[in-house]
């Protein structure tokens, strides 16, 4: 047995191979979130070298393993050392093109590996394909060749063990954090995940958010609190009041993926108005501008907001409700259980996979009755067979709809795709808009995109006619749920890298068959919509309405990169104290509603 444990020649030669292999992978893995800067992560590793000795002992032993696992130890280490070089390279695409690293609820979206293929294609050169099917090409005959390396399966269970325990010991470090993790200058910076992951490294911040709470238990919870709360707020006047209502109208929310209006990039010159529907609509109906929480990508902590009425502001930073908490949950009130308790049904479309971001489970705790998806339609129409499905045709299915509900009032969610990066042409039809300004290497991108919105603003004139055929009182909100993720190119050169405000909104439009008025909404969140759009048709707000609509009049803006008002972008430094008050109640309700016991389920709907 003595002899069995013993390690050959060769086997400390493999070990010291996974060790040096350890400490590449670590170097990787921070230049794929420093944008591939070598120089970067030198300077990264000479004031945390700790940090990169800690985390490259931790990619030694996933090599061991596997290398201990698999009959060949070679096969083993490569199986490990591609699986982490494929997560560098998510990493660094998804900083590229949302400007946020990745996080272990991203990795949920594998089972839409298909789907994910089909929305990624075009976006990874042929090169980088080909030398990658080399590279690895090239490894797996490096396996076969090198000289065979046999270890005593006692050995390989001491191996596996060790790494095992060493793993282990390595993930609750960082889970939590006890004196050895702040002697190596770990830090759990959960509030800033950027600077999460650039000052801690890819390794240490990813496995910090294994155990991330959506949400931090305010100061003061209590049932006791809630019910003050929904005293307070249930004895204002309902601000729907002044507006005649309209029984039981349709209610339409459309959230279109990727739109703004790129008019609104300073520098560039278009050959035509590619809004113009929309530009001439937007002063004979309430129209403004959505600010939404994210940045080309996270449709998910758009919809939710919109949905439930709860803020992005006061998650942590990177979260995604929809990934990390809903589907645990059984019910969370939301404007979709508002309506179903009166009477409404409540339908949703997709038009693509119905799994992505758990949409499948989450729809119908929310109160759904009916989920459409991409497969569930019977004829839908793109532009061409390579693009997604077309607004115009989401659009007809939602007509369809609201003609097929008879007499019952109808909530209607939808989501559309056409807009989708990547920005390739082809997809949607040939460009028709050309632009002038921007660099040569981008024009192609940027005019297929502002061709894209043109399709989108032509449907959305197509909607705005039907809605006239509609017997029953429709209203309709439309948005967009954040900026495309156009090259970082196209924005610095209509220096929107400065002006967070810009960068963060979307246009929004309400549209109806009966009158809604035209006063301008100015930039609201999206959490502020299902408020505004009961208020546009005088429906009854619940409690819960009321504490939105207040927060609205004073904060109509409310996302971690800015606040704004009435009158502009405000400063959290500026708030005051009435307007932070104001903040904490609301805080304490999407605490209790999302992560506490759910009082506001009873004493605020």
């Amino acid at each position: 047995m003595r002899r069995m444990l013993l390690p050959s020649k060769r086997t400390v030669f493999l070990l010291l191979y996974l060790l040096i292999g350890g400490f590449a992978l670590n170097f990787f893995m921070q230049a794929a979130s420093l944008n591939m800067d070598f120089a970067s992560v030198l300077n990264w590793i000479s004031k945390y070298y700790l940090l990169y000795l800690f985390g490259s002992l931790f990619f030694f032993f996933t090599l061991l393993v596997c290398a201990s696992i698999l009959p060949n130890v070679y096969s083993g280490a490569l199986i490990a050392m591609i699986i982490w070089i494929v997560t560098g390279i998510a990493d660094y695409k998804k900083l590229a093109t949302t400007g946020e690293p990745l996080f272990p609820w991203d990795l949920l979206q594998i089972k839409n590996a298909q789907e994910m293929g089909r929305i990624t294609k075009g976006m990874i050169s042929p090169l980088a394909i080909v030398l990658t099917v080399v590279i690895i090409a090239a490894l797996v005959l490096l396996v076969i060749k090198l000289p065979k390396v046999k270890i005593q399966w006692p050995l390989r269970a001491v191996f596996a063990i060790v790494s095992c325990i060493m793993i282990f010991g390595f993930v609750n470090l960082v889970s939590n954090p006890p004196k050895l993790a702040a002697s190596i200058h770990y830090q759990n910076i959960f509030w800033n995940q950027k600077v999460n992951y650039t000052q801690n490294g890819f390794l240490f911040a990813f496995t910090g958010n294994l155990k991330q709470k959506l949400i931090e238990k305010p100061d003061g919870y209590s049932k006791d609190r809630i019910a003050e709360i929904a005293k307070k707020y249930a004895s204002l006047p309902d601000p729907s009041a002044a507006k005649a209502a309209v029984d039981k109208p349709n209610i339409v929310y459309i959230m279109d993926e990727a739109f703004f209006d790129p008019t609104r990039l300073p520098g560039y010159k278009f050959s035509e108005d590619p809004l113009k529907f929309i530009h001439s609509a937007e002063t004979n109906t309430p129209s403004g501008f959505l600010l939404s929480p994210e940045f080309g990508g996270n449709t998910a902590n758009v919809e939710f907001e919109a949905l439930t009425g709860q803020s992005m502001y006061f998650m942590k930073d990177g979260s995604i409700p929809f990934q990390q908490k809903l589907t645990k949950m059984s019910f969370l009130p939301s404007i979709v259980s508002i309506l179903k308790d009166r009477g409404y049904q409540t339908l949703a479309l997709h038009p693509f996979d119905k799994t992505f971001y758990n949409r499948n489970r989450v729809y119908p705790m929310l109160g759904f009755d009916r989920f459409t998806g991409e497969k569930d339609l019977t004829s839908p129409e793109r532009m061409t067979p390579e693009g997604y499905i077309s607004d115009k045709s989401a659009f007809g299915e939602l007509i369809r709809e609201l003609k097929q509900s008879g007499d019952q009032p109808t909530f209607f969610h939808l989501v559309t795709m056409q807009n989708h990066f990547p920005f390739t042409k082809g997809p949607n039809g040939p460009n028709t808009i050309t632009v002038e300004g921007v660099q040569q290497e981008y024009k192609d991108e940027l005019e297929t995109y502002v061709q894209d919105t043109k399709l989108t603003d032509e449907a959305l004139q197509y909607l705005s006619e039907q809605l006239k055929t509609i017997q029953r009182p429709t209203v309709v909100a439309f948005w967009g749920d954040h900026l495309p993720a156009l090259a970082a190119g196209i924005y610095t050169g209509a220096d929107f890298d400065n002006n967070p405000r810009l960068k963060h909104e979307t246009k929004l439009l309400f549209l109806a068959n009966f009158d809604i008025g035209h006063t301008p909404v100015g930039t609201m969140s999206p959490a502020f919509i299902g408020p505004t759009i009961f208020e546009l048709s005088g429906q009854p707000m619940p409690t819960y309405y009321k504490l939105l609509a207040k927060v609205k009049s004073e904060i109509q803006g409310l996302s971690k990169n800015v606040l704004t008002n009435a009158n502009g972008v405000m400063k959290k430094e500026e708030l005051t104290s009435a307007q932070q008050e104001l903040l904490k109640d609301y805080e304490l309700v999407q605490y209790d509603m999302i992560a506490g016991e759910n009082y506001a389920k009873d004493l605020l709907f």
